[in-house]
């Protein structure tokens, strides 16, 4: 495991489980919702934020959290590894709420209430995401690791070494 991606739903403890493993295996983590957004709630142009995300793949080890739709294929068939977070949406509803007025490291912000985009976009993630995250696994599977969650408890026990 020299480049890895964590994705999947808002919410469900992808940012949480990809600290814990930088602090495991030492390598270098970067925060895709940290790169996007700007402290005024702006964020960086597309070709910036393009460019950044080059600049990180050409390393020699990552782990990169964050889904961002439109260069998920890109991470996909740079990585060795792949950890997707398929959680229930109940529950990672309930993750972007308990994060709620807390600082983040992934967020130069605190958000004090549920965005109704973000809301929207973790109840949509099964039916709109998913399929699309899963055909990109199944493309670049090959010469891959893919360890996918069901629960929060899954990547727990992955990090404890009780689960492979």
């Amino acid at each position: 495991m020299k480049k890895i991606i964590v994705i999947g739903c808002p919410g469900s403890g992808k940012t949480t489980f990809a600290e814990k493993l930088k602090d495991k295996i030492g390598l270098p983590l970067f925060y895709l919702d940290a790169i996007w957004h700007k402290p005024d709630r702006t964020h960086i142009s597309r070709e910036e934020y393009d460019a950044r995300l080059a600049e990180i793949l050409a390393l020699d080890s990552w782990i990169i959290d964050g889904n961002y739709s439109r260069t998920i294929e890109s991470r996909i068939s740079a990585c060795d590894t792949v950890f997707l977070f398929d959680l229930p949406v109940e529950v990672c509803l309930d993750g972007a709420i308990s994060r709620l007025g807390k600082e983040r490291y992934d967020m130069p912000w605190i958000d004090t209430e549920l965005d109704p985009n973000l809301k929207r976009e973790i109840e949509e993630f099964p039916s709109k995401n998913l399929p699309t995250i899963y055909a990109l696994i199944d493309k670049y599977k090959n010469g891959k690791t893919v360890v996918i969650f069901k629960s929060r408890e899954q990547a727990d026990a992955f990090l404890n070494g009780e689960i492979l």
